[in-house]
C-alpha cells in the first residue's frame, strides 16, 4: 500500500527582524553547550519495505547509522517513537502485535507514546505487549477507572542529559474511544489540559527543555503549544504527515508513516550566564526528515523479518470457518446483485465500527468464484476476496448524501461497473431501465425510511471515501474513524468469520430492481 506524505517546513528567521525570543538567543561561550540528536518514527506497523522505502530493517539501519554519526560527533543521542505499532497489520491480527515488539527492540528506542491504534485488541493484550518491550511507552492523559495513568505504560519521564533535564510528556489522541477499542473503564482526557497541568509541574522541578510525544492530528498538536509555551518540541504521529515546523518558538516533528522517514531533531543547548549562577537555557534546531529508500537493510534485522513472514503464510492457511452456504463471488454477482459474501463483508465493517450502514464497492471484491457449503474458509481466502489492504472508515453522513451514493452505485450497473455496492443496515430499490442518476426509488435505513436531512454513520472503505469510483460525494464528509486511526477491512471480516464460526447467510432483499 502507498503511503501517501504531505510535507510542511516552516522557518521563521526572526532574528532578522529583531523578534527573537531568549530561547533563540546566541550560545554563550561561557556555558556548557550540548548537542542533543533526536531521532523519530511513527505509525510503523509494516514489515517490509514498500516501494524501496521503509520496513522494520530499514528503520534500524537508519536509526544506527545516524546514532553513530551524532556520537562521533560529540553528541547525546535520544530515539522516540510516536505511536501506533502494534496493530493494524495482518500479522498484528494473528497475534496481537508481538511480532512488532520483537522488532521495535531492536530499534532502541528511549520512549515511545501509546497510539490509538495500541489500543485495537483492548487494554489486556496492550498490557503484555508493554511488558515486552525492552523501552517505556508514555501517556499522561489516559484514566483507567477514573485514575490518571495506564498499567504498566508511565505519564511522563525526566532524563538528564549533559547537565540539562530533559523532560517528556505522553499523549494520546482523545479520539481513541471512536478510533480503537479501549474498553469501558478507559478515558481520555483533554491533551491540551493534561499538557499545562505536566509543563508546570515538570518547569517546578527544573527541567530545562519539555517534549510532547504525541499522538494526534498535526492542528490539535499547534493548538497545544499555542496554549502550552512552555512546550518546546512536539514528537508527533497519527496523521501520517511528514512534517518538519519551527516557528521560531516551537518545534513540530513528524515523520509521515511505515519508517518511510526517520526524522531528525539536532537541538544545541546552551545556559546563559547570570549573577545568580545557574542562568538560563537557550536551543536553536536543526530539522530533518531522512529518506530510507536508498539505505540498506539492517541483515538480522531482514532475517527476522523473513523469518516472521513464514509465520504469517502460515496463520494464512489456517480455516476461520466453515461455508454454511453456497458463496458466490463472482464478478457479474458482486458488481450486479445482493450477494450473501457482500452482505457479510458489509456486515462486519459495519458491525466493527457500530456504524448505521456499510458499505463497499462489488469492484473490491476480487476472488471470482464460488464456494460450495461444507468447505473451509482459510484466512488466505479473506485477502484473495479483499487484496487491495483497504481499510474501514467510518463517516458522517445525510441521507441526501447515501441517496447520491446509492445513485452513483447503481449508475452503470448494465456494464457491470465496480462501484456497486454490497451493502449493510440499509435496502434500496432501484429501476436499472432508468436514466442514470434517477433510478433509486426506495431507500430504508435501520427498516425506516431514508431522511434526507438526517445524519447517519457509514462504514466504508478508504477507497470509496476519499472519492474512487466516482463516490465524489463521500470525499469531503467528516471522519469519524480516518485512514489514521482505521483498521484493515479484511480483518474485519476474518474476525466476523471466525467468531460466527461460518460463513454463512441469505439474500435478504437488500438491493432489489423494480420496472
Amino acid at each position: 500500500m502507498k503511503t501517501r506524505i504531505r510535507f510542511v517546513f516552516l522557518s521563521f528567521v526572526l532574528c532578522a527582524l529583531g523578534l527573537a525570543p531568549s530561547g533563540l538567543l546566541a550560545r554563550s561561550a561561557a556555558a556548557e553547550p550540548l548537542e542533543l540528536v533526536i531521532l523519530h518514527v511513527n505509525d510503523w506497523d509494516m514489515l517490509e519495505a514498500d516501494d524501496g522505502a521503509g520496513g522494520a530493517a530499514k528503520i534500524v539501519s537508519t536509526i544506527r547509522r545516524e546514532r553513530a554519526d551524532a556520537i562521533a560527533d560529540g553528541a547525546a543521542t535520544l530515539t522516540t517513537f510516536g505511536g501506533d505499532m502494534i496493530s493494524p497489520s495482518l500479522l498484528s491480527s494473528f497475534d496481537k502485535g508481538a511480532h512488532i515488539i520483537t522488532l521495535a527492540n531492536r530499534m532502541g528506542f528511549d520512549a515511545a507514546v501509546l497510539g490509538n491504534h495500541e489500543f485495537d485488541f483492548g487494554p489486556r493484550p496492550l498490557a503484555a505487549r508493554i511488558k515486552e518491550s525492552n523501552f517505556p511507552w508514555l501517556s499522561a492523559n489516559i484514566t483507567n477507572k477514573g485514575e490518571l495513568g495506564f498499567p504498566g505504560a508511565k505519564r511522563r519521564l525526566i532524563r538528564e542529559i549533559g547537565g540539562y533535564k530533559i523532560g517528556i510528556i505522553g499523549l494520546t489522541t482523545v479520539h481513541t474511544p471512536i478510533a480503537s477499542s479501549p474498553g469501558p473503564t478507559l478515558g481520555f482526557e483533554d491533551t491540551t489540559v493534561i499538557a499545562t497541568a505536566m509543563a508546570a509541574e515538570m518547569k517546578a522541578e527544573g527541567v530545562d527543555l519539555i517534549i510532547a510525544l504525541s499522538h494526534q492530528d498535526l492542528s490539535e498538536d499547534r493548538q497545544m503549544l499555542r496554549a502550552v509555551p512552555d512546550i518546546d518540541v512536539v514528537l508527533g504521529g497519527h496523521d501520517h504527515w511528514g512534517v518538519a515546523l519551527f516557528d521560531g518558538r516551537q518545534v513540530v516533528l513528524k515523520a509521515g508513516s511505515q519508517g518511510s522517514l526517520v526524522g531528525r531533531l539536532k537541538l544545541f543547548i546552551d545556559r546563559t550566564d547570570s549573577a545568580g549562577g545557574a542562568g538560563s537555557v537557550v536551543w536553536t534546531p536543526d530539522l530533518s526528515l531522512i529518506s530510507t529508500r536508498d539505505v540498506a537493510p539492517d541483515p538480522a534485522t531482514a532475517a527476522e523479518v523473513t523469518n516472521l513472514l513464514a509465520k504469517l503464510d502460515t496463520e494464512l492457511e489456517k480455516p476461520v470457518g466453515t461455508v454454511g452456504v453456497d458463496l458466490d463471488t463472482q464478478r457479474a454477482s458482486v458488481r450486479g446483485r445482493e450477494t450473501v459474501f457482500g452482505n457479510i463483508v458489509a456486515d462486519a465493517m459495519r458491525k466493527a465500527t457500530e456504524s448505521d450502514i456499510g458499505a463497499t464497492n462489488g469492484g473490491g471484491i476480487r476472488g471470482d468464484t464460488t464456494y460450495a457449503r461444507g468447505g473451509e474458509m482459510t484466512r488466505r481466502t479473506i485477502l484473495t476476496e479483499l487484496p487491495f489492504g483497504n481499510r474501514t472508515l467510518k463517516l458522517r453522513v445525510t441521507g441526501t448524501t447515501i441517496l447520491e451514493m446509492l445513485e452513483n452505485a447503481v449508475s452503470d450497473v448494465e456494464n457491470g461497473a465496480g462501484r456497486f455496492l454490497q451493502v449493510s443496515g440499509l435496502k434500496f430499490a432501484y429501476a436499472p431501465t432508468a436514466p442514470s442518476g434517477q433510478r433509486v426509488r426506495t431507500v430504508t435505513v435501520g427498516g425506516k425510511a431514508l431522511e434526507p436531512n438526517r445524519s447517519y454513520t457509514l462504514a466504508t472503505n478508504e477507497f470509496l471515501a476519499r472519492g474512487g469510483d466516482g463516490y465524489t460525494m463521500l470525499a469531503e464528509v467528516p471522519r469519524l474513524i480516518d485512514v489514521a486511526s482505521a483498521r484493515l477491512m479484511a480483518n474485519q471480516v476474518i474476525e466476523a468469520i471466525e467468531a460466527a464460526g461460518t460463513a454463512t447467510g441469505s439474500i435478504e432483499g437488500r438491493i432489489k430492481t423494480v420496472d
